[in-house]
This record gives structure tokens, C-alpha cells and sequence, in this order.
């Protein structure tokens, strides 16, 4: 893909590290600077969030098409986790409404 961004194992990856390029571009659409992305991965160099920003720039339309498709299948997941477990999750709404009522 490029020197800073690798694919394997399905997804995108900051080359050399665990970190996916879904991390750095989702902060990066919520107002991070590249800077302040350092700060919250710092295994990263700011040579690696700007390459990896650069690279989703320069692909927009096939790293935007990956992360939907990232967030359909989370959200398959997350329906098939509710459906199996529907007591665990009454349960969990419940203390959230409770949370949110103090």
C-alpha cells in the first residue's frame, strides 16, 4: 500500500505495529491533529500519522468503502450478541437508565 500503511490480515495497518489505520483516520476526521494522534498512540512517529493521513487522502474512496464496511459488520455483531443474549442486555440498559437518572 504505501511505506507507512500495510495490508494484512483482512485490515489496514500502520506498517510495523498493531495499530490500524481505521485508529489514526478516525481521529483524524474528529479533529486530531496529527500531533495530538501521536499523543494518544505513542508507539507512532508523527512521520507515521502524517504518511497514513496522506495515504487515506490519497484513497479516500477505498479506505472510506473498508471502514463502512468495518462498521456493517461490527454492527452485525453487535445485533447477533443482543439477540443471543437479551437478558444480559435489558440488564445492561437498565443500569445505564439507573447511571444516567443520578
Amino acid at each position: 500500500m504505501s511505506q507507512y500503511v500495510e495490508q494484512r490480515d483482512g485490515g489496514y495497518w500502520i506498517t510495523g505495529t498493531r495499530i490500524s489505520l481505521d485508529s489514526v483516520v478516525y481521529a483524524f476526521l474528529r479533529g486530531a491533529s496529527p500531533e495530538s494522534i501521536t499523543q494518544s498512540f505513542p508507539l507512532l512517529t508523527l512521520e507515521q500519522v502524517y504518511g497514513a493521513i496522506t495515504l487515506y487522502l490519497s484513497h479516500r474512496d477505498e479506505v472510506d468503502v473498508y471502514l463502512a464496511q468495518g462498521e456493517a459488520d461490527f454492527e452485525a455483531m453487535r445485533k447477533e450478541a443482543r439477540k443471543a443474549n437479551p437478558l444480559l442486555y435489558r440488564k445492561l440498559e437498565a443500569a445505564r437508565t439507573e447511571t444516567l437518572a443520578d
